[in-house]
């Protein structure tokens, strides 16, 4: 059993990383072409429109250790994961829906509360889905070197629909008068996800069963997990990754329009040069997967990481010195150096989630992988939402422009100077704070693979072998 729990199917991979079509695909949706939509769609101003986005996200953050406690407890026939993922595909199509339906009433307050609303039930939906999947991923496998092989192939499906999802949608988004694209964009990809989350649920078999759980609720389970240091360096790699990703995806297609192509945007021209660099980098992230899969391979994940973020900080800093309106070859062949070094970072923290999850087991005599799940995304989500909503705080303060969607109001086409460097200083910067904070983490996590392969035989040993492996940790 051992054997066939450790040699994955390609059908099963194939099967599993499906899902991640729609965490790839709808996360660059949100924050590639969210906040543009946010402010020059239906118009609220940066201020409120980070409020939305502060309030909705701490509100997802909120119920995902929830979500992720009671995965580790439902228990039914047909695993309830996978149950859970079924019953909520349907309802992505109908949340994206609402979430880009342009509102156009003429009051600013009931803009935003339909745009917080319909942000709220996103979120809810999107958790019923994410939550159960990344627990789900540490329960394929307990070999070291195959999470790595499982995540690379989810990852691979992941960056490719990001790369989908960062083109398209700005196509169909223009290809229709006013925001009419919003509502076709939005039902395309919710139906896409819908069955991408459908053949996960179908056909995405567990290799290690995860018993069922019937102890009354306790709080206190929900903060186990940080009892762990590996965890605690766990999150700090994922925060630190995620936090930056957000920032710079959410500031891209401003950077590109209102600073690097400010002419031609002022004069009404559509250039190919934010989806062309986008797209650049996500499928940069594609070919750099085997290269870090080598690296882990000869070295370590924690080396993976390194290599990636210094790639990822060298690359930002680069941002300061790139002139506007110049030749979009230099942004190009950045929007490469960015992808490769993101696609380390990206890998890793998924690649060691079942290895932190394994330590639990050991710690703790159980297996909660909903619970690790559900508390990550939980003080992810409220790093995110914080850092979101303090960039489009900057936005505000610094002068940026909203969409005026009075009768007769002339498009948003540039912005002022002060808006433009502001947005420039964020994306150059964010990657060296955060990066280097995560390259501080990668130097303390010792969770190798020769001491995973000790936690996995010391979960069949005895009380005073259990304890000698959790202090090499």
């Amino acid at each position: 059993m051992q054997e066939e729990v450790k040699k994955l199917s390609l059908r099963r991979k194939l099967a599993f990383a499906t899902c991640d079509i729609f965490g790839g695909g709808v996360f660059n949706i949100i924050n590639f072409i969210y906040p543009g939509y946010i402010v020059l769609a239906i118009g609220l101003p940066a201020y409120y429109a980070g409020v939305v986005i502060l309030i909705a996200r701490i509100f997802d953050a909120v119920i995902d250790p929830v979500l992720g406690y009671l995965s580790d407890r439902v228990r039914v026939r047909f695993n309830s994961r996978r149950v859970t993922m079924l019953i909520s595909a349907p309802l992505v199509v109908v949340s994206m829906f609402l979430m880009f339906y342009p509102h156009s009433d003429p009051s600013i307050m009931v803009r935003f509360w339909a745009a917080l609303l319909s942000y709220l039930l996103f979120a809810l939906v999107q958790s019923s889905v994410m939550i159960p999947y990344y627990s789900l991923a540490s329960e394929m496998t307990d070999d070291y070197t195959d999470r790595a092989r499982i995540t690379t192939v989810r990852l691979a499906f992941s960056i490719f629909s990001s790369i989908v999802c960062v083109a398209l949608p700005g196509m169909i988004i223009n290809a229709y008068e006013g925001n009419d694209g919003y509502i076709v964009m939005s039902l395309a990809f919710g139906f896409v996800f819908m069955v991408c989350i459908g053949i996960t649920a179908l056909f995405a078999k567990e290799g290690i069963p995860a018993p069922k759980k019937t102890e009354k609720f306790n709080y206190v389970e929900l903060l186990q997990p940080f009892r762990l240091k590996v965890f605690r360096q766990y999150l700090g790699l994922f925060l630190c990754c995620q936090m930056t990703m957000a920032i710079m995806s959410a500031l891209f297609f401003f950077y590109v329009d209102f600073y690097f192509c400010a002419d031609a945007t002022a004069s009404g021209q559509s250039t190919m040069v934010g989806m062309l660099g986008a797209a650049i980098m996500f499928g940069m992230q594609i070919v750099a997967l085997p290269v870090y899969m080598l690296i882990i391979r000869k070295t370590s994940k924690m080396m993976a990481y390194i290599i990636g973020s210094l790639l990822w900080i060298v690359g930002a800093l680069v941002l300061f010195i790139i002139p506007p309106n110049t030749d979009p070859l230099q942004i190009y062949l950045l929007a490469a150096v960015l992808g490769f070094g993101i696609s380390g970072p990206g890998l890793i923290p998924h690649a060691i989630f079942g290895d932190v999850v394994d330590v639990g087991a050991l710690k703790f005599g159980e297996r909660t992988a909903g619970v690790f799940s559900g508390i990550a995304n939980f003080v992810n989500t409220i790093a995110q939402a914080i850092g979101l909503a303090l960039v489009m705080g900057v936005l505000g303060l610094s002068g940026f422009v909203e969409q005026d969607i009075s009768e007769g109001a002339a498009q948003v086409l540039s912005q002022p100077e002060s808006a433009q460097y502001a947005i420039v200083a964020v994306m150059a910067l964010a990657p060296l704070v955060f990066m280097s904070v995560g390259i501080i983490f990668c130097s303390r996590y010792r969770l190798n693979k020769q001491r995973h392969a000790l936690v996995l035989e010391a979960l069949e040993g005895s009380a005073e072998e259990k304890e000698a492996v959790l202090r090499m940790l």
